[in-house]
C-alpha cells in the first residue's frame, strides 16, 4: 500500500526551540551524560547544538566515556536507524521529532509527527524526497 507523505517545513525558529526544550527536558532527567553524538546526516546539527546548550563534548569516533552518551537524530521514524542503539544501558537518544509508529521510542523527544508527515528540516533541500520517492526507486 503506497502512503502519500505530506511535507512539512521546519524554520530556524523551530529548531532553536526544539533545542532548547530537548535541553531541559535532558537537564530534568538527572542523567549525567559524558558526551553526544549525532546520526549523520540529520542528527549532525542537532547534536552540535545540543552540545553548544548543555556544555557537553561532542563525540566523533566511538571513544569510551563512563556516563551515558546521548546519541541525537533529527527523527525517529520507523525508528530502524536508532533501533542498535537502544540496546545499551548506557546511552540515551533524543531528536527533534518522533513517530509514535517508530520500533522504539527515544527518551527524549520535542514534537510528534503523524505518521503521513514527510519532516523538511532548515538544512535539507526544499525540493528533498520524501521515503515514498525513494521506495518507487528502488533506492
Amino acid at each position: 500500500m503506497e502512503q502519500n507523505f505530506k511535507k512539512r517545513f521546519i524554520e530556524w525558529r523551530d529548531i532553536d526551540e526544539a533545542v532548547e526544550r530537548l535541553a531541559l527536558n535532558i537537564e530534568a532527567s538527572k542523567k549525567k551524560i559524558g558526551a553526544i553524538r549525532g546520526i549523520a546526516r540529520g542528527g549532525l546539527i542537532p547534536a552540535v547544538l545540543l552540545s553548544h546548550r548543555l556544555g557537553i563534548p561532542y563525540l566523533e569516533e566511538d571513544d569510551y566515556v563512563e556516563d551515558y552518551i546521548l546519541i541525537v537524530d533529527d527523527i525517529c521514524d520507523t525508528g530502524k536507524t536508532l533501533e542498535e542503539y537502544d540496546e545499551y544501558e548506557l546511552i540515551l537518544i533524543a531528536t527533534l521529532h518522533y513517530k509514535n509508529s517508530a520500533i522504539i521510542e527515544p527518551d527524549f523527544w520535542w514534537r510528534l509527527a503523524s505518521p503521513n508527515e514527510w519532516i523538511v528540516y532548515p538544512w535539507e533541500r526544499k525540493d528533498s524526497k520524501t521515503i515514498a520517492d525513494y521506495a518507487a526507486k528502488g533506492e
